[in-house]
């Protein structure tokens, strides 16, 4: 009954944002947000791909907002924001909370309503869920893409983008399928999305999640590897490789920075 709540209410947040933005011609997607871009990380370096972030955001004086719920102990200005200023850019809003009632106000989600880009940071993608997920915060995410903005994340903040939900237990970040937390924000559909592949041995681990749920693409990111998402395309950026499972059987397609993929029709394109 929970989960089914869970997946209505994010149902209910693509619906409002649909409604939002009706008078915006929008090109269907099957996979992919059908307007603006998504920057999914797999956590590690991330000095190659700030700058791919902000000039997705649109340039230094965009406004953007890092939500660091993911991370333990939240810090007065989160490394992420420090970074990003240390860059350049000029309007930047650390936005956090824990309770879901805060999170699901007007006043709290002010600072989404003028953002151009939203920056999910790395820790426990269950901390996300639990203050997030379908709260008027989330559907402000949403907002934000629907009106052409970009969505980045590492590592949880990776994770959490995608519509499954991995390596969700608060018990523990090496159970891969956990009752209560396997519903991402779904900004990347019908998806589950692994990080720290390459330093945490975890090539084959989303096999599991896939023969459980054969209807997935799988995605797993090297650290300080991303994929660029527009529409149902995606171009790989950074240091390492991105590997798209488009079946448990098979073996996935591994690409490095520049190569693009079909999310959609799950195949590399030229």
């Amino acid at each position: 009954m929970k989960t089914l709540r869970t997946l209505l209410g994010c149902l209910a947040c693509w619906s409002a944002v649909a409604l939002a933005s009706a008078a915006t011609p929008q090109v269907a997607t099957r996979v992919g947000p059908p307007e603006g871009k998504l920057l999914v990380v797999g956590g590690g370096n991330m000095t190659q791909l700030w700058s791919v972030f902000l000039e997705l955001a649109g340039g230094k004086d965009a406004p953007i907002v890092v939500i660091p719920t993911a991370t333990e102990n939240v810090e007065a200005t989160d490394k992420a924001v420090a970074a990003l200023r240390a860059l350049g850019a000029t309007h930047v809003t650390q936005l956090h909370t824990r309770d879901r009632k805060l999170a699901d106000t007007e006043e709290f989600t002010a600072p989404l309503r003028t953002a151009r880009a939203v920056w999910l940071t790395g820790g426990r993608q269950w901390r996300l869920v639990d203050a997030y997920l379908g709260t008027r915060t989330h559907r402000e995410i949403l907002a934000v893409l629907a009106r052409g903005g970009v969505v980045g994340g590492s590592s949880a903040g990776a994770s959490i983008q995608a519509s499954y939900l991995v390596r969700g237990a608060p018990e523990g970040n090496k159970i891969m399928m956990a009752p209560g937390h396997e519903q991402g924000f779904a900004l990347l559909r019908d998806t589950a999305i692994d990080q720290h592949v390459n330093t945490r041995e975890r090539a084959d681990d989303l096999r599991p999640v896939l023969k459980k749920h054969p209807a997935l693409l799988g995605i797993a990111l090297d650290e300080a590897t991303a994929i660029v998402v527009n529409g149902d395309e995606c171009t790989v950026a950074g240091a390492g490789r991105a590997r798209f499972f488009a079946n448990p059987g098979s073996p996935p397609v591994e690409l490095t920075a520049g190569a693009r993929y079909d999310l959609a029709a799950r195949s590399a394109l030229p």
